[in-house]
């Protein structure tokens, strides 16, 4: 097989801590670039729950050169795209553009990181906004089931709080909790310009060098340790399925077991080949989707199930679901490994082709690892993965309490202490 050298990725480092991040694409006429922030929903204090994600919404709402109009036609004006999203960890704000329109997007990202003024106007609008889209979320099951499910695998902590906030807290937030939030959580040791397509990295550093100066040096506050609990929450509503997920305490990014997790969540619901989509989708017809997830942070991780069923075949599915995660130990075969490893191998290169993809890969490892991983790292992190590694994490997985979360008409749902039972 042949994987691509990372030759074409540079990094440099400003004199305050500021990261910029390239990844040459010859083959392409348009750059993908944004700025990371390594903060996120963690970060906030439980009072002021909703903070990143509002932030992330008023950073293009007026700057003291630009108006929240002037942002969007500014980009739109040359065929771009400008958008942002906010996470657990981590908060981004990137574009998309033809690549001699660079300058531009780097100035914009510069100007609403650094110049932001949070109008009082703006920000009773946007929080309006941010109430609707908490509302749309609410109206999503398939949806908000993870959200439930983060506060019962992580309770009374800030790893367990909504990304987009509660709406009692979010409707009551003042202009200088918003603007607190960005000066003492932006710091430019904490942050990355990443870039991947058509792009001069010199050329790049030269600008971040010049727009990014302002940006505050030292340390960001320390967010609240992960702990996990697990438990059980039902949530019951008027729905025509049941939205259920399972989920076991998983592995940090650092943790030998990461690509591990990873090739054994591709085997038990990765894909349509995978354990549970044969055994549960094809073979009983329980549900229409049914899908396995690995989830790591700096200091903890999830690895879970979600499946969206009908009221009468919950009562079988929860059940099918722990006897197929038991048996995993013990028979596992050589053909689904290899045939796992292959799908991530794909996926891993596929994501290649796309500068978007590459960008935020660049830009995330830099905020978790301090460094860029080569592809050819991945690859062969992947192919080590064992048959002997797989059963070792299955066991480790279903040692720690489960977590189970659902929602719907929710009474014929197993209960919590049969399913500890039923698990190994």
């Amino acid at each position: 097989m042949s994987i691509p050298a990372a030759d074409s990725v540079r990094v440099t480092t400003l004199s305050n801590g500021f990261r910029v991040a390239t990844d040459r694409m010859d083959s392409v006429e348009t750059t993908s670039l944004g700025v990371w922030a390594g903060v996120g929903t963690r970060n906030e204090p439980a009072e002021h729950n909703g903070v990143a994600h509002l932030l992330e919404h008023m950073a293009f709402k007026g700057t003291r050169r630009r108006s929240a109009r002037d942002i969007v036609v500014e980009i739109e004006d040359v065929g771009g795209f400008l958008n942002a999203y906010t996470g657990r960890e981590q908060t981004a704000y990137y574009a998309k553009v033809l690549a001699e329109d660079t300058p531009l997007v780097v100035d914009i990202l510069a100007d609403i990181l650094q110049n932001s003024v949070f109008d009082t106007e703006e920000l009773a609008r946007e929080r309006a906004v941010v109430l609707q889209e908490i509302g749309q979320a609410e109206d999503t099951p398939d949806d908000i089931v993870f959200d439930h499910f983060q506060e019962t695998a992580f309770p009374n902590q800030a790893m367990g709080r909504p990304v987009l906030g509660r709406a009692e807290i979010v409707r009551d937030l003042p202009r200088d909790v918003v603007a607190g939030y960005m000066a003492s959580r932006y710091r430019a040791g904490q942050m990355v310009l990443a870039a991947a397509g058509r792009i001069d990295h010199d050329a790049l550093v030269e600008m971040a060098e010049k727009l990014f100066a302002g940006l505050p040096a030292g340390a960001v506050p320390p967010s609240e340790r992960a702990r996990y609990a697990g438990g059980d929450g039902r949530y019951t509503r008027d729905l025509e399925q049941v939205h259920l997920v399972l989920g076991f305490e998983g592995v940090t990014y650092t943790d030998a077991d990461y690509y591990v997790a990873a090739v054994l969540s591709q085997l038990v619901g990765g894909g349509m080949s995978s354990r549970l989509f044969q055994e549960i989708r094809e073979k009983r017809g329980l549900v229409y989707s049914i899908h396995s997830f690995a989830s790591s942070y700096a200091d903890g991780g999830i690895f879970g199930v979600y499946a969206g069923t009908g009221e009468k075949e919950v009562a079988e599915l929860l059940p099918v679901v722990c006897d197929e995660l038991a048996k995993l130990p013990h028979d596992l075969t050589d053909q689904e490994v290899e045939r796992a490893k292959a799908q991530l191998r794909a996926a891993t290169l596929m994501s290649r082709e796309k500068p978007s993809a590459r960008c935020e890969q660049l830009a995330s490892q830099l905020l978790v690892y301090g460094r860029p991983i080569p592809p050819a790292e991945a690859v062969a992190r992947i192919n080590a993965v064992t048959i002997d590694d797989l059963a070792r994490l299955a066991r480790r997985l279903t040692q720690s309490p489960p977590t189970l979360t659902s929602m719907g008409p929710v009474g014929r749902v197993m209960e919590y202490g049969a399913l500890t039972r039923r698990l190994p």
